[in-house]
C-alpha cells in the first residue's frame, strides 16, 4: 500500500484525520491542548505568536471566573460592528466570537462555554446601544466583549460624543453584572488614515480606567504583527484593506482568548499551546 503524504491528501481526508484525532483526546476527557495540524497549504502563513506583555488584561473577570470556577454556563457577548460581525472571513465561522468561542474550550475543555456574535456591520456606540436590551441585557452575560470606536473614527464623529457614549454603555454593561473587555480599532491602513485615530485609542483607554473596566489592545496587536514581524497587510487583512481576513481573525482570537483566560483563572489552571512568555500557538486556521 503506498503512503499518502500530507502534500497529496484531499481535503476531506486531512478533515477526517484531524476529527479522528479530536474525537481521541476528548474520549479521554479533553485532558489535552488541540494544536491544528499544520497542512501544506498552510506552511507560506506565518504563525500566530502572542507577546504576552501586549495582550494581557490588567484586571481580573470576576464574574467569568466565579462561573468558570463552578462549572456553570459561561455566556460571552461579543457586541461590535463589522469586524464582529465577520465582514472579510470566509465564513460565519470563521468571524472571531466563533474562533474565541473554539479557542476557550480548548483552554477550558472541561467548562461549558458560549460565544454570541452580537455585531452589526456599521454601527457606532450609539446605535449598538441602541439595541442593548435585545442584543446585550436580555441575554444575561457573564462577559461582554465590546469592540468599540472604529466607525467613529472612519465617520469623523465628535470625540466628545463618542466619550460620553462609551462611558454611558460600560456603566450600562456593569449595571447587569457582567465583566466588561472594550476592544480598540483595528491597526488597518482605512483606520490608521484618520488623523483622529490616536484620539479614540486615547479616549477608549481613558473610559475604560475611569469606569474601572479593560481594554484588549487589538491596535497594538495588529501593529506588532505588521511592524515589527513584517507581516505584509494582505495576508491578515481582506483586500479592503479595513476587515480581517480569516487569519486575522483566528491570531487575534487567539490573543483574545489568551488574555480572557489569564485574567478570569490565572495562567496556572490554563491549558495553553505556549508557555513561553511570547506564545507561539501555533499557525491560525
Amino acid at each position: 500500500m503506498r503512503t499518502v503524504g500530507a502534500r497529496h491528501m484531499s481535503t476531506s481526508m486531512r478533515y477526517q484525520i484531524y476529527a479522528a484525532v479530536v474525537a481521541g483526546v476528548l474520549a479521554l476527557g479533553g485532558v489535552f491542548a488541540i494544536a491544528p495540524i499544520p497542512l501544506a497549504a498552510e506552511v507560506s502563513m506565518p504563525l500566530c505568536i502572542v507577546p504576552a506583555d501586549l495582550v494581557r488584561l490588567a484586571l481580573p473577570l470576576e464574574r467569568t471566573a466565579r462561573h468558570l470556577a463552578s462549572r456553570k454556563l459561561t455566556l460571552i457577548v461579543a457586541l461590535g460592528s463589522s469586524s464582529t460581525a465577520g465582514v472579510g472571513a470566509s465564513s460565519p465561522e470563521a468571524a472571531y466570537p466563533s474562533r474565541l468561542m473554539e479557542e476557550l474550550a480548548r483552554r477550558f475543555p472541561t467548562q461549558p462555554i458560549m460565544v454570541l456574535n452580537r455585531g452589526v456591520a456599521g454601527e457606532r456606540a450609539i446605535d449598538m446601544l441602541g439595541r442593548f436590551d435585545d442584543s446585550v441585557a436580555g441575554e444575561h452575560p457573564d462577559l461582554v466583549l465590546w469592540q468599540v470606536g472604529t466607525n467613529a473614527v472612519l465617520r469623523g464623529y465628535e470625540h466628545a460624543r463618542s466619550d460620553s457614549v462609551i462611558r454611558d454603555g460600560i456603566r450600562r454593561m456593569k449595571a447587569i453584572g457582567a465583566d466588561v473587555v472594550l476592544i480598540n480599532p483595528q491597526y488597518a491602513p482605512k483606520v490608521i488614515a484618520q488623523s483622529e485615530i490616536q484620539d479614540m485609542i486615547g479616549l477608549i483607554l481613558s473610559a475604560a480606567a475611569q469606569e474601572k473596566v479593560d481594554v484588549f489592545h487589538r491596535f497594538a496587536l495588529m501593529r506588532y504583527w505588521h511592524s515589527t514581524r513584517e507581516i505584509p497587510f494582505e495576508t491578515f487583512l481582506s483586500p479592503d484593506g479595513l476587515h480581517m481576513n480569516d487569519w486575522g481573525y483566528s491570531c487575534f482570537a487567539r490573543a483574545l482568548a489568551d488574555a480572557i483566560a489569564d485574567a478570569a483563572s490565572g495562567k496556572e489552571n490554563v491549558q495553553r499551546d505556549g508557555s513561553a512568555a511570547e506564545a507561539t500557538t501555533g499557525q491560525a486556521r
